[in-house]
């Protein structure tokens, strides 16, 4: 496995190993993380970047104390036979102030946009970088980070960007929780309550709740919800009548944490 921090001697490599298929991450990996790398690994050789982008964090936001874990992270990355990781400095990515970014458009300021304005500018504009340095075949994301898997989709669709884009599934702790980097941010007490997030999302998906009741059963628990909405899967518009294929969208704050999850149906 080769570790690269420089563009041109990425790109060299990856016109050396041939079609890839790219995983994005920002380090702290965890098994949500390796489900995609093998996802990656049935399709190409797979190349992963370990970058934490400054550019999708608020000035109030967990920036500076985001966990990373790098020597880690490439263990677990060459274990699962991954062939090239891409780990630049801000300098490298960022060389000037990036007065140029992405617009998602709408979607941006809805449901995660909302309570984080400029998070998706942020993400697509990093991604947009990522795709530009590794120039692979494929792109895997996972479905936990289902509003940020939308807007890639609708920018490479928009930008016609020779890339596929492959969705992994939500891995699950065995009580329900979404695996998360932020659930290490959890104390013991918190970590008992935080599957309750999914229950409610469950119970929603089943008819059980609607999103009101649902943000009053979490905020009666001590949670803090930001949103509870049932949108329509391939756009994340608000579904009508006739719309089947729908997926439940959440983020609350459990203490000093924010969770987010969500479950198609």
């Amino acid at each position: 496995m080769k570790i690269l921090r420089d563009i041109a001697e990425l790109r060299a490599a990856a016109r050396a190993a041939g079609p890839l298929a790219f995983v994005p991450t920002m380090g702290n990996l965890h098994e949500g993380h390796l489900s995609l790398v093998r996802l990656a690994r049935a399709r190409d050789a797979v190349a992963a970047s370990i970058f934490v982008n400054r550019l999708q964090f608020l000035p109030s936001e967990d920036f500076d104390r985001y966990p990373r874990t790098f020597e880690r992270d490439c263990a677990l990355l060459e274990h699962e036979g991954v062939a090239l990781v891409f780990a630049p400095d801000e300098a490298v990515l960022y060389p000037e102030p990036q007065t140029f970014l992405v617009n998602p458009g709408p979607l941006a300021e809805e449901l995660e946009g909302k309570f984080r304005p400029g998070f998706f500018h942020g993400v697509a504009t990093v991604v947009l970088k990522l795709f530009n340095a590794v120039q692979p075949a494929a792109a895997v994301f996972g479905k936990k980070d289902y509003q940020q898997l939308v807007v890639v989709r609708g920018m490479v669709r928009q930008l016609n960007l020779p890339v596929e884009i492959l969705a992994g599934e939500t891995v699950r702790e065995a009580d329900g929780l979404a695996m998360s980097s932020r659930n290490n941010y959890l104390s013991a007490a918190e970590r008992a309550e935080a599957p309750r997030l999914f229950r409610t999302l469950s119970r929603v998906a089943s008819g059980a709740l609607d999103c009101d009741e649902a943000i009053k059963e979490l905020a009666a628990a001590g949670w803090k919800p930001d949103y509870v909405e049932v949108r329509r899967r391939p756009d994340l518009a608000k579904p009508g009548a006739g719309d089947k294929t729908l997926v439940v969208l959440a983020a609350a704050r459990l203490g000093a944490t924010r969770l987010i999850d969500n479950l198609e149906f």
